[in-house]
């Protein structure tokens, strides 16, 4: 345990805490604007409580974002300085876009949304809400064009130890952004889908008030859940066979790959001896990951050993080599659980469209109340792999990691901050979950119809 280690497990914990947050802001700020989309373009009274129910929940959420958001900033400055001098230049143009330009939107319309329902015409105030839910989904683009630098460093020119921006275009055409933002934008329609399902199957278990309101967000949940499920499948294949191209090494843990295969196997399970790179068992399909990898069967795929010799060739002595059990592990539970998730979906959209009454599915509902969760497993591990699977660089054939961390940050230092902000953010995610349970147990009409105020005091109490 070093400073090092600390630094790194305090981005960890502060990061994942805050990607709990922001998944559900981007897909649940389009559902709520589909909901009023159509209360405005019927009339139907239910969307309005649809659209104020799952509004409230989504004002905490946004609350809770953004107050774990600001530490991240903190940390570029305290135990990353030598990272942030190297890539300042670079992080400097997307990041003022985040912020300047989609932050802005989506806060300033979010307010005009929560106050103007008695304000505005409905028009008016559902456009409101687009803005917002366009905000955040551009908010995320920038941040993903800064995050696809330190995957695929591009257009730039390195200057007294520095990465100096020289082609702002080739930061937004970056091969890496567009394979990785579809697949974040569509993990969060999977997310809210999910979201929206337990709660509505919580709400339909116990028979509450408004029935009608939970069917239909149920049925709302259902086909948001699905489509961003089933994209999130197609999305990954594509992001997967650019990170062969780009990050070989990153495949090749993921696979527990220790050998270049021409074809290459699958993994389907594997125990690996990482001291001596090698297998001890493994369960493999013949050419599959050929196929995963280049659409062909017959292409060859880097293992491990190969990776390491180039690299030590390249960049000099060193191990090149990620956590390879971590990277295997993280890899399949994450894609395990959006398997998972795919088959609840097809049976409830099996019920549907068996027209069922969804009501008297009863064990199924309790399943999907706990499937909400789901979407959170799958969304922390993809991230960690993504970034766990990048080591030891902290910018790809840039910058090692041990490189970026601050050189006059003391041990001492760095574990009283790490177990601060542990703790602070343990009290906060209690404060959400107390929140999200408390106004989202209630039926609408109980909170007083979802009014501006009771969406003001949810937002406010969470902050």
């Amino acid at each position: 345990m070093d400073v090092l280690f600390l630094s790194r497990l305090q981005f960890a914990v502060t990061t994942v805490y805050h990607f709990f947050f922001v998944p559900l802001t981007l897909g649940l700020s389009l559902m709520v604007a589909i909901m009023e989309t159509q209360y405005v373009r019927t009339g139907d009274e239910t969307y309005k409580r649809m659209t104020k129910f799952w509004g409230t929940l989504f004002l905490i959420n946004f609350a809770m974002g953004l107050v774990t958001g600001l530490v991240q900033e903190f940390q570029f400055g305290m135990n990353w300085s030598e990272y942030s001098r190297f890539v300042g230049d670079i992080f400097g143009a997307p990041l003022a876009m985040e912020a300047l330009l989609a932050f802005f939107l989506e806060s300033v319309f979010l307010g005009v949304w929560i106050f103007g329902w008695d304000k505005l015409s409905k028009k008016q105030h559902v456009a409101a809400m687009w803005l917002v839910a366009i905000g955040s989904n551009i908010s995320a683009f920038w941040i993903l064009v800064a995050n696809s630098w330190m995957q695929q460093p591009v257009g730039y020119v390195l200057e007294d130890g520095r990465a100096v921006m020289t082609d702002f275009a080739a930061l937004l055409s970056n091969g890496h952004v567009w394979v990785q933002f579809p697949h974040v934008i569509f993990s969060a329609w999977a997310t809210a889908g999910f979201f929206v399902l337990g709660f509505s199957a919580w709400h339909m278990r116990n028979k509450s008030k408004q029935a009608e309101v939970f069917r239909r967000s149920f049925k709302y949940g259902l086909v948001f859940a699905a489509l961003g499920a089933l994209l999130v499948a197609f999305s990954g294949h594509a992001q997967a066979q650019h990170m062969v191209k780009i990050q070989p090494m990153k495949m090749a843990a993921a696979e527990a790959l220790w050998e270049s295969e021409e074809p290459a196997a699958l993994s389907l399970f594997s125990i690996s001896d990482t001291e001596n790179r090698s297998d001890t068992f493994s369960i493999r399909v013949p050419a599959m990951l050929s196929l995963l990898a280049c659409n062909n069967t017959s292409c060859l795929v880097e293992g491990i050993n190969d990776i390491q010799a180039r690299y030590e060739g390249e960049f000099g002595a060193g191990n090149y080599i990620p956590p390879v059990t971590f990277s295997y592990w993280s890899f399949r539970i994450m894609v395990g659980v959006g398997l998972l998730m795919l088959l609840l979906l097809a049976y409830g959209l099996f019920l549907w469209w068996s027209k069922k009454d969804l009501t008297t599915q009863r064990k199924f509902l309790r399943v999907m109340v706990w499937a909400l969760f789901l979407p959170y497993i799958a969304n922390s591990l993809g991230w960690l792999f993504t970034e766990v699977g990048r080591q030891p660089w902290i910018v790809f054939r840039l910058m090692l990691t041990d490189a970026g961390v601050t050189a006059t940050a003391g041990m001492h230092e760095v574990a009283a901050s790490l177990i601060v902000y542990t703790l602070l953010y343990g009290a906060l995610i209690v404060a959400d979950v107390y929140l999200l349970l408390k106004f989202g147990r209630q039926a609408p009409e109980d909170s007083g119809g979802g009014d501006e105020a009771a969406e003001a005091e949810a937002a406010m109490a969470a902050a």
